[in-house]
């Protein structure tokens, strides 16, 4: 008896064996399509966290383009660091310049830059890197008056 024509309660083995392999094809197609599915989900799911991050990074840019503008640092030199243009008999000659290359670095004892010099002088509650407030005069605050409250009926009883 050949293994075409053998049978097992009333089936061919040939046909069981090909029932099998159509049951594991279908599983794995299954499975793959699920697999598939959860990829192309979590595909999704960076890109749309790319495309936030995209977003951010265009917010963050004109963020600084706005803090990078002139006119602003100009405003906040004045009023926060009493800075103020150099004005012409302030601009060295050529003469002077070769002098300070001269002169070599400064001491020790200055401060490494006029911000820093200027943080220095305005005591230890300044936290370095945070600019103070700005004086009283330059934004008055006008606290509003409160109303007095209305007494209420059952606050009588």
């Amino acid at each position: 008896m050949s293994l075409f024509a053998r049978r097992v309660r009333g089936f061919r083995v040939v046909d069981l064996i090909a029932a099998g392999l159509l049951v594991a094809v279908i599983l794995g197609v299954y499975l793959a399509k699920t697999l598939a599915g959860r990829e192309r989900a979590e595909i999704a799911s960076v890109t749309r966290q790319i495309n936030a991050e995209a977003q951010r990074i265009r917010l963050l840019e004109a963020e600084v383009a706005h803090l990078e503008q002139p006119g602003r640092i100009e405003r906040l030199s004045v009023v926060y660091l009493k800075m103020s243009p150099v004005t012409a008999h302030r601009e060295a000659s050529v003469d002077q310049i070769i002098d300070v290359a001269r002169a070599g670095p400064p001491s020790e004892a200055k401060a490494p830059s006029a911000v820093a010099a200027m943080v220095n002088a305005a005591g230890a509650s300044v936290v370095p890197g945070v600019p103070p407030p700005p004086p009283p005069e330059a934004n008055p605050v006008r606290v509003a008056a409160a109303a007095p409250a209305a007494p209420t009926a059952g606050a009588a009883r």
